[in-house]
């Protein structure tokens, strides 16, 4: 399950000890006589962190999961500025996670009260210069132990400091007065001043926008590497498409796909076999729900080959699974089972079709007569998507029903008619918001002159027209000729692509 966890250890790789201290007031006491962390024992400091929000413990929750994926690249961003040589300062930096908890806790400042999915939400700002107290401070906000951190330093003191020294068991509150003849930063004026301090969109794009032009110049040589390749490669295997599950880099990107010539010009016999589909870089290799070829980037050709000998089986698979879905559909009233990936967890075909399955025995066991078409209660037209959660059937604010694996099939049927009005309903309002929002990205991405305007599958429409309409109100020429994405957070990525988040607020920050 934590197939990625070294990736999240090698951002520490580059840590290096330093000097400066602030945050006293969520620190313990040995803290400040301690000497500062190495970037291995960050990593062991950290270990309880990543456990609690690494990406792979929330399969069932892809909007989660993008959201600690996300968060986890900017704090590596913020330590390895933190290291850079001859910083004066850093800029505060919002992170959310979504922490798992194995049982329910009371909600404290900055937390969300724990949801039923067994996750919370917790969003706080680094604002510390110093690796010590920074990580010390993420496993504070998180609400996480940190007496492991004390071990870790073996230069702290063997006994209490308070009786070794006789210094009091709290950190000491010095004046204002000592901070403007010493110069130093007072810290808890610069946690009040982070507070006051609002990120706004023109004041982001200000500060951000040149760094983000600079990037994006450096990365053109490398795109059109990628657009060229990504055509060789769709024309010479007869390919759909050729995408990404993850937001690799350019130069990542390009990696994958000269792997793939390279196989191709080796053996190109096997892959023959994936004419006419989708093929889909991402963290494991197979058959993904939606049909999609699967190349797991940690594997070697062997892996692809075999895959890719064996698509023929995956095929049949298929076919079985649209022929389960036709018979569920037909038990149903017509309803259209299907598979949203935007929307799901991401499911191998496998994985799918035993879920179909299991629902599939449920309905037989119950003996559900099939319903003949058309039905004065007929459900045709409308969808359905299958979970393995256990909670009750739902309706879905964008039409479709949310139905658990072991759902009853009785009351299921009836809850089905009950809301079908109210669906039909939603998938209208859904249809033409989808509409709305492709004229609202054609609209801003010719206003603003951008090269390429996209937003996060975690971004829903109704969040992508509400940010396009107030873009559109705007005067940006930071933007032009920029890489735009709709996110939930500010970042400029490392070929350059900005990300804004959908929320963001208009005006001057207020000081």
């Amino acid at each position: 399950m934590l197939g990625s966890w070294s990736a999240y250890s090698e951002m520490f790789c580059h840590l290096k000890p330093l000097r400066r201290f602030g945050l006293r007031k969520v620190l313990p006491h040995w803290l400040h006589y301690s000497r500062p962390l190495s970037g291995a024992e960050a990593i062991n400091a950290l270990r309880p962190f990543y456990f609690a929000v690494h990406p792979d413990f929330f399969g069932q929750h892809p909007r989660e999961r993008e959201v600690n994926e996300n968060s986890l690249k900017r704090l590596s961003v913020y330590l390895e500025n933190l290291q850079k040589p001859g910083f004066k300062s850093l800029k505060p930096t919002q992170l959310t996670f979504y922490i798992r908890e194995k049982t329910a806790q009371n909600s404290s400042e900055g937390q969300e009260p724990i949801s039923t999915t067994g996750f919370r939400a917790v969003r706080f700002t680094l604002h510390s210069s110093d690796l010590l107290s920074t990580v010390l401070y993420i496993l504070n906000s998180c609400s996480l132990p940190v007496e492991h951190v004390q071990s870790l330093n073996t230069n702290v003191h063997s006994q209490p400091l308070k009786e070794a020294t006789g210094m009091p068991d709290r950190p000491i509150k010095w004046h204002r007065s000592y901070y403007s003849f010493t110069g130093f930063k007072d810290p808890d004026e610069d946690l009040a001043h982070v507070s006051r301090v609002e990120t706004t969109l023109t004041s982001w794009l200000g500060s951000n926008g040149k760094g983000a032009v600079k990037k994006l110049r450096n990365s053109l040589p490398l795109r059109k590497e990628l657009d060229r390749l990504k055509n060789e490669l769709s024309e010479l295997l007869q390919l759909s498409d050729i995408r990404w599950q993850r937001g690799w880099g350019v130069a990542h990107r390009c990696s994958q796909l000269h792997s793939l010539s390279r196989l191709a010009q080796q053996n190109l016999e096997p892959l023959q076999n994936v004419k006419g589909c989708t093929v889909v870089f991402t963290d494991r290799s197979g058959m993904s729900a939606l049909g999609h070829v699967m190349l797991g980037t940690m594997d070697v050709h062997h892996h692809w080959t075999r895959l890719f000998e064996s698509l023929p089986s995956y095929f049949d698979l298929q076919r079985r699974m649209s022929a389960l879905e036709a018979q569920i559909s037909n038990l149903l009233g017509g309803v259209q089972v299907v598979y949203m990936e935007e929307l799901q967890p991401a499911l191998t075909l496998d994985q799918y079709y035993s879920l179909l399955h299991t629902f599939y025995n449920q309905l037989l066991r119950s003996r559900v007569p099939p319903q003949p078409h058309p039905h004065p209660q007929s459900l045709r037209g409308l969808q359905m998507v299958l979970s393995s959660d256990r909670y009750a059937p739902s309706l879905h604010e964008l039409g479709h029903f949310d139905i658990p694996a072991l759902s009853d099939p009785a009351s299921l049927q009836s809850f089905m008619r009950t809301k079908a009005q109210q669906a039909r309903e939603n998938m209208t309002r859904r249809e033409k918001l989808k509409v709305m929002e492709n004229e609202l990205i054609q609209a801003s991405t010719k206003q603003f002159s951008l090269e390429k305007l996209y937003k996060e599958p975690s971004i829903s429409s109704r969040q992508m027209v509400d940010c396009c309409k107030r873009l559109l109100e705007q005067s940006l020429p930071y933007l032009h000729g920029m890489h735009l994405c709709v996110s939930h957070f500010y970042s400029v990525m490392q070929d350059g692509d900005l990300c804004i988040p959908w929320n963001w607020k208009k005006g001057e920050a207020m000081k």
